[in-house]
């Protein structure tokens, strides 16, 4: 599979050390990946909503002469013309949303050709009991949805869906009751509460696992692992498809280091069945 102009832009940025504000630009050319070969200086400037000098900056540090050689390096690696752009005047505004959303998914199937990170993180989690598991305000959906299928295989998962002074106290309680690792679903807008109880986990000893909407995006300096999955901005709410479904492949990395899951699975199949608990 060849990779998309996401892929090549985020191995583009990968090794160097980037300022929020750069790390802000980086991200939106990985979203917008396929028109930023396009766009001026300027007009890359405003979509990110920084200054001009600042992507100028951001080129240099990248290891070029300024942004027009950036660009030109864009054009070179990038596919000769905008990517469907033939086809963009043919969708309406939800349609496009829902294309925005199979590129995403097209760049997170590139991203798990290497399965490594992945597999790790399935380790990691698997290993820790009790397992925390953190995300807020919009991240919340998918932090909820990961531990209500986890505790099917899992011994002891702990949802942390809740802010406020009592979330340290719930890490310390997991720690306390001998959790190794904490793994965190982080999405736009980012709280500042995550990353405070990221650093209050790792300080607390728990290796930090992170999907997020971005490997730039402010929680990775707070993580030990972070895996990336894009989110769809084509309508009024971010949309979170790719986000839900890696927090269903790590469920299987997970699922595969627990020796046990396949007879957890089973002695909630039949538990189900003999309460009713679903209609056939």
């Amino acid at each position: 599979m060849s990779e998309s102009p996401a892929a090549r832009l985020q191995k583009l940025f990968e090794g160097h050390r980037l300022t929020p504000t750069q790390r802000r630009i980086a991200h939106c050319m990985v979203r917008g990946a396929a028109e930023v070969p396009f766009l001026s200086s300027v007009e890359l400037a405003e979509l990110a909503g920084v200054s001009q000098p600042s992507v100028t900056r951001f080129a240099v540090a990248l290891g070029f002469d300024g942004y027009p050689a950036l660009r030109k390096h864009l054009r070179e690696v990038a596919p000769a013309e905008r990517a469907g752009a033939a086809h963009e005047d043919a969708y309406n505004e939800y349609q496009q949303a829902v294309q925005g959303e199979i590129e995403n998914l097209r760049r997170l199937s590139a991203m798990l050709a290497d399965p490594a990170p992945v597999q790790e993180a399935g380790r990691l989690l698997a290993a820790s009991s009790p397992l925390p598991v953190l995300g807020l305000r919009a991240a919340s959906s998918q932090a909820r949805g990961f531990a209500y299928f986890a505790a099917k295989v899992h011994p002891d998962v702990r949802l942390l869906d809740e802010g406020g002074s009592m979330l340290a106290d719930r890490i310390d309680a997991a720690v306390a009751a001998g959790a190794s690792a904490l793994l965190c679903f982080a999405l736009p807008r980012h709280p500042k509460e995550v990353a405070e109880a990221l650093d209050h986990g790792r300080a607390a000893g728990l290796t930090v696992v992170t999907v997020a909407d971005s490997a730039f995006a402010p929680v990775a300096r707070h993580s030990d692992l972070l895996i990336p999955a894009p989110v769809g901005t084509g309508l009024a709410f971010d949309t979170a498809c790719a986000p839900m479904l890696l927090g269903r492949v790590l469920l299987e990395a997970m699922a595969d280091a627990l020796p046990d899951a396949q007879a957890r699975l089973e002695a909630f199949d039949a538990r189900a069945a003999a309460r009713g608990l679903f209609v056939e």
